[in-house]
This record gives C-alpha cells, structure tokens and sequence, in this order.
C-alpha cells in the first residue's frame, strides 16, 4: 500500500525524541536503589513496565503511521488512535506512577488547585466525553481537520481530560478524595453509557458525514468510505466495552480481595453476627 508520505511523516521524530526524554527521565527517577533505601521507597517492576507500556503505547498511536492513515485516509484507523490514546494509554501511564513522583508535581499550588478540581468525579466523567462528542460532530470535526494547529490543540486538552477522567478509577495519590471500589465501578459504567452515542452517531450514520474521508481512496478493493466510517464507531466501541469490562474486573477483584482481607483479620471463631457460642 502507498501511502504517500515521507518517511519523518510515517514515523513522527518528534513524538519519538518526546518519548525517550520521558522514559529516560522516568528511569532517573526510579532507578537503582540507593543502599538502604526503605523498601516502600521503592518502584516495583510491574509499575516501571506499566509506564514504560503506556509510552509505547503513545508512539504507536501518535507517531506510527497509524497516525498519518487515520489523519489522511482510514477513519476506522483513526478510531484505532482514539481509543489507544484516550481509553488505554493513561490507565497505564497511572499504573506507572509513582506516589512520590507525583507529590513532587503537586508542590505547586496552582497545578495541585487545578489538578484537584478537574479530576472530581463529576467533573472529569462529564468532561472528558463531551469534549469527545464534540470532537466527533460533523461540523467540529470538519473545521478541526482543516486547521492543524487547532486540531493540534484540541487534541491535547482532550488527552489531558482523558487522564483526568481516569484518574478517579486508578488514583496516584491515597488520600480522602479516593472513590470506594464499588464507587469506582458505578463511575466506569457510566463511563460507558455516555461514550455511546458518539460512538452510535457514527455507526448508524447512512453517508460519510466527514469532509475529509468523502473523497480519499480506500486501499482496500471491498471497503467503501461508508463502510470504513461505520466500521470505526464499531472498533470505537468493542475497544471501549473490552476496556471498560477489563477496568471493571480490576476493580471488581481489588475490592473482593479486600473484604477477603477483612474476614481474614477476624479472630477464629467470629462469624458476621458475632463470636460463636462454646
């Protein structure tokens, strides 16, 4: 397949250089112990893969030619990009930070007051999906398309709302703002619900309502822009149920290991209505 574009334009130099300097400072930061340090203090395995994931996770979808194809030729690759880069990546770029690192981020006042107010509940769940469905109307879309730097733009206040929507589920930081599990679990399904009608816009959309993709060839013979259109809103949604029933799982077991934990604490003999009688 010809994709027509240069090589730097396939793969992004920049997006690359911006993921090597965040994965080298991020191995800096949490490297080699120093002798006795105290074992809190230090980065499990699994958390410095989980960050290490989520920033090839970036490139793959932004500086891959998944980017350019979706950009100039296949919306449903598009789609692809958007749910790697809004629906996966911050759960693992999450995962993979460390609390302390994160207290440091938060030493400023400002960043901590806007910080703590864009990531309530209410607030980041509402913010990040009507942003999404804005992006997705005809007409935003059109305009945003035509105009690099605003769709440069609007695509960075829409990943950064996308970490703080997530950011309730899978907290950094354990203080009193945290959601309870069952909290946490209400708040991903409805997550779900109000992803849907973007999603639904597209799939029962009966012509190509994206300027853009109207008249691009499709590489593949049996695919029209039609098809390829409604096959993004589906990709777009199965990505999004799998991910949200993975997140839901999660947090499912999490909250059931912990009550486990908490019959586990009672003294032999104590069953839920009080101790048993000789």
């Amino acid at each position: 397949m010809n994709l027509g574009g240069g090589f730097f334009e396939l793969w992004s130099p920049v997006v690359l250089l911006f993921v090597i300097v965040a994965g080298y400072a991020y191995h800096r930061w949490t490297g080699s112990p120093q002798a006795g340090q105290a074992d809190e203090l230090r980065v499990p395995l699994s958390q410095k893969l989980s960050f290490y994931t989520g920033l090839v996770l970036f490139y793959i979808g932004q500086g891959s030619p998944i980017n350019f194809i979706g950009h100039h030729y296949l919306f449903s690759v598009h789609m692809l990009q958007q749910t790697m880069l809004f629906l996966i990546v911050p759960i693992f770029i999450w995962l993979g930070t460390p609390e302390r690192l994160f207290q440091s981020l938060l030493r400023s006042k400002v960043f901590k007051a806007l910080f703590h107010f864009f990531t309530r509940p209410f607030i980041a769940l509402f913010l990040f999906n009507i942003l999404f469905s804005i992006y997705h109307l005809p007409l935003v879309m059109n305009a945003l398309m035509a105009n690099e730097l605003m769709y440069f733009g609007y695509h960075i206040v829409l990943f950064a709302s996308a970490f703080a929507m997530w950011y309730p589920v899978f907290p950094v930081v354990r203080d009193e703002r945290e959601l309870s599990d069952l909290k946490k679990m209400a708040y991903t399904f409805g997550n779900g619900i109000l992803l849907t009608p973007a999603c639904a816009l597209i799939i029962f959309a009966d012509s190509v309502i994206y300027d853009m993709y109207q008249n691009v060839t499709i590489p593949f013979a049996h695919l029209s822009t039609l098809d390829d259109q409604q096959l993004g809103g589906v990709i777009m949604k199965i990505i999004q149920e799998i991910v949200y029933a993975a997140v839901l799982a999660y947090t499912f077991f999490k909250w059931y290991r912990r009550e486990r934990g908490k019959e586990d604490d009672y003294p032999d003999g104590y069953v839920a209505d009080g101790p048993t009688e000789a």
